[in-house]
């Protein structure tokens, strides 16, 4: 049953596809071509009216095949084309001669044409005769033109059937111009003498260009030279100028030299626009889509390296429509914007536009294809050129008027900051000498402040120097203290234990002054053993002993107090560190808790020149610092304060460590401002450490902090050896 229900449908198909062949091959042969008849100066173009077409893709067609097939039929375009689906294409039509030549030049117009050939048959011979562009006819008269052209052997008053055989890999429409010999010449002196004329227009602007760039330095101008150039060449090329001048084979020419070369010119358009009108800071980030344009043209230039010549034709005339368009847009987009230069440039690419439009109209039938038409890209492009050097000139005096009127207006301006310059200065003059008057006495007042200033000031470093001072009288009194008590408890058993060797002695000084009394004797010997000698003589030497180490101790605190006797002194004098180091380690005992550990680790320095008692008093301020920062710490174990001694090879340093408690980064930045303190009110001065930056100062040395809040705080102080030299 379903085999029944498809067999109408498919009998159906069968019908309606004979249906429509018979109908395309009415149509086909009931179209049958005029004859074309030429005249005396006359030129007619080979439009459908004319010849029937035959494709051969593949271009395998033989003369023999074209001539006795049947393949030949009417096409609906006015022109013959060129598309994707055929390289080669065969035309027919019947040309009729009523000029008094016995040939009809055939040309074609600027087109990328491969191959042009010509056959018709002998009517005398039957033999196929095949005439070549590439061939100067034997006339002397009839030199190879630089158009493509072949002359048709025809007799006046005969009718001949020709067949052409054109091949090209380029995208494009065929215009064919059919001419008497004097048309054909008067046309080929005018197109030579039109190209002639481009090109030395293009010579010339090349080269005063290039000369405008080597004396402006304007890259603007080297674009344009590129663009004059490949612009001329293409026309070259375009127009069969390229087997003269390149190469012999209209292959390569057509299949890499034009595609190449026109691709060059997009890009010295892209090149010349951007820098002509200043894309990057016209438009900024919206400026970069317009180098998309590039891509377009580098894919035509690997298409054309790969050999793909029909895409590479196509794509790159899709990229000069876009070029144009896109130039027109950011031309008229800018001149609106206020880049008055950019108006010539708006005009010259709105008339590549226009001259495309014509162009494209012309091919597809829908405007008439004269001298005018086929010309028409050569009269555009030397529009063009005139109107391109009109911007460029026009962009110079836009600058040079926009620099006139920067300066006009800085003038103007000039002379009113002049104006209100001088009447400001007429008003500032009274207020000045009215300030000056009160600026003397406001100086006076200050000089007074400032002495009082310095006054208050000495006395507070006075004050803390006496601080300092008073700290050590204390830990001195109680140094000293504790050797003389030591010394006064040993001289009472001193003097008892003198007092009984005193006695001994006096009864045995009795016992020899009388010799005969006995009893004096053993009373003696009786004092003797109770007295014990030995203990005595043992007691006395630890007694004396004991008395020899206090008075050492006083001497020690006595020499290393003399060390803070010149506190004020202003002389240089050599110094050993280490030394006032122990010094002021001896003279703060007294206030060092037992529980920190003292870990000097002096290495060997040489004698420094400095001021001692300065260096003295920063010693102090900062041990003592460091013994009141590990006092604060609320929990306290194992607790030291380090102090290290090294030698450099331009200087000395000192480095006090300790264990305290450390301070922020904000306390650390200020620790050295004139009466900063985080102590309690009465507990400290604030002046400390700000003496000891102006000491260490003074010897033109360094003083550096690192600390960390609960980590303990590190002064390093670095001390130049060479101080005296520096003074």
């Amino acid at each position: 049953m379903a085999c029944l229900h498809k067999m109408p449908l498919v009998k159906m198909k069968k019908i309606l596809l004979i249906l429509y062949l018979l109908t395309q091959n009415t149509f086909l042969f009931a179209s049958t071509p005029d004859t074309l008849t030429i005249h005396e100066n006359e030129s007619i173009l080979l439009t459908h009216r004319y010849f029937l077409e035959l494709e051969d893709p593949k271009g395998s067609y033989k003369i023999n095949e074209v001539v006795s097939g049947s393949g030949f039929h009417t096409v609906t375009s006015t022109l013959p084309e060129f598309k994707y689906s055929k390289s080669t294409t065969w035309l027919k039509f019947i040309l009729k001669n009523k000029t008094t030549r016995p040939f009809v030049p055939i040309s074609l117009s600027p087109s990328v044409i491969d191959s042009f050939d010509l056959y018709y048959v002998d009517p005398v011979s039957k033999r196929i005769i095949n005439l070549s562009s590439a061939v100067p006819f034997r006339d002397t008269k009839l030199i190879k033109q630089t158009n493509s052209f072949i002359n048709a052997i025809i007799f006046p008053d005969s009718v001949r059937t020709i067949y052409l055989r054109i091949q090209s890999r380029a995208s494009t429409v065929i215009p064919i111009n059919v001419n008497s010999a004097n048309s054909f010449f008067k046309t080929a002196d005018f197109e030579n003498l039109l190209l002639g004329a481009f090109i030395g227009i293009s010579i010339v602007m090349a080269i005063y260009n290039f000369m405008l760039f080597l004396i402006v330095k304007e890259r603007s101008y080297l674009y344009y030279v590129a663009f004059i150039v490949f612009l001329a060449l293409s026309q070259m090329l375009q127009r069969g100028y390229g087997t003269s001048f390149f190469s012999n084979d209209a292959l390569i020419i057509n299949n890499y030299f034009i595609p190449f070369i026109r691709a060059l010119f997009g890009y010295s358009v892209l090149l010349f626009a951007a820098e002509f009108l200043q894309l990057k800071t016209n438009l900024g980030y919206y400026g970069n889509y317009y180098y998309s344009l590039y891509v377009i043209y580098t894919i035509g230039l690997v298409a054309t390296s790969v050999g793909w010549v029909s895409f590479a034709y196509d794509i790159i005339t899709i990229a000069a429509a876009l070029t144009s368009i896109a130039l027109l847009s950011l031309g008229t987009l800018l001149y609106f914007r206020g880049f008055k230069p950019a108006k010539y440039f708006m005009t010259g690419w709105g008339l590549f536009l226009v001259t495309m439009l014509v162009s494209i109209a012309r091919n597809k039938g829908f405007m008439i294809h004269n001298n005018f038409t086929a010309n028409i890209i050569i009269y555009s492009s030397m529009l063009q050129l005139a109107l391109f050097s009109i911007a460029l000139a026009d962009k110079i005096n836009f600058y040079r008027r926009q620099t006139y009127d920067s300066q006009v207006l800085a003038l103007t301006i000039a002379k009113e900051n002049e104006r209100l310059t001088t009447e400001q200065n007429i008003e500032l003059e009274s207020k000045v000498n009215a300030r000056t008057h009160e600026l003397i006495k406001t100086n006076k007042d200050l000089s007074k402040i400032i002495e009082d200033l310095k006054s208050a000031q000495s006395k507070l470093i006075e004050t803390e120097k006496m601080a300092s001072l008073g700290q050590l009288t204390a830990g001195v009194a109680h140094e000293i203290n504790n050797p003389i008590n030591f010394v006064n408890s040993n001289v009472k058993p001193l003097r008892l234990d003198f007092m009984e060797l005193f006695t001994l002695l006096q009864k045995y000084k009795e016992a020899g002054e009388n010799p005969d009394n006995k009893e004096l004797l053993e009373l003696a010997h009786e004092i003797e053993v109770k007295t014990d000698v030995n203990f005595l003589k043992d007691e006395i030497q630890s007694l004396l002993d004991g008395i020899e180490d206090g008075a050492s101790r006083t001497t020690e605190i006595v020499q290393s107090l003399r060390t803070f006797s010149r506190i004020d002194e202003q002389a240089l004098k050599k110094a050993d560190i280490n030394k006032a180091i122990l010094s002021t380690l001896v003279l703060l005992r007294n206030t060092i808790p037992y529980n920190i550990e003292i870990i000097p680790v002096l290495n060997k320095l040489p004698l420094l020149n400095c001021y001692p008692g300065k260096i003295n008093q920063v010693l102090v301020n900062l041990i003592n610092n460091g013994i009141q920062a590990i006092k604060a710490k609320p929990n306290q174990q194992n607790e030291s304060l380090r102090i290290t001694t090294s030698d450099h090879s331009e200087n000395i340093t000192i480095e006090i460590a300790d264990t305290g408690i450390g301070m922020s980064a904000e306390v650390k930045q200020r620790i050295f401002e004139p009466f900063y303190t985080t102590k309690d009110v009465g507990e400290g001065t604030g002046l400390g450490l700000s003496i000891v930056f102006g000491i260490i100062e003074d010897h033109h040395g360094t003083i550096d902090v690192q600390s960390e809040p609960g980590k303990g705080t590190t002064f390093t102080i670095s001390l130049p050896k060479n101080l005296g030299a520096a003074d």
